[in-house]
């Protein structure tokens, strides 16, 4: 990741559940199998540089497992 959640998610939403996700194959084989779900939400984040930002935020999580790889989805919101 080049950036750095500070602080709480907000306004999380699902975008996918299972097989919706493209990538469901590649996570279960990476990470395991798991009812995985797509999400979003906004959070403040701190990039490589230091500079703090409010940005809309992508992962997949599943019970279990956990949160994993984040993504900076949209051009910062600030």
């Amino acid at each position: 990741m080049d950036f750095e959640i500070v602080g709480e998610i907000r306004e999380v939403e699902t975008i996918a559940i299972g097989t919706k996700i493209r990538e469901v194959r590649r996570l279960r084989k990476h990470y395991g199998h798991g009812r995985w779900r797509k999400m979003k939400g906004i959070a403040l984040v701190r990039l490589k540089d230091g500079t703090t930002h409010t940005a809309e935020v992508h992962w997949y999580e599943a019970h279990g497992i956990g949160r994993k790889e984040f993504k900076l989805k949209f051009p910062l919101l600030d």
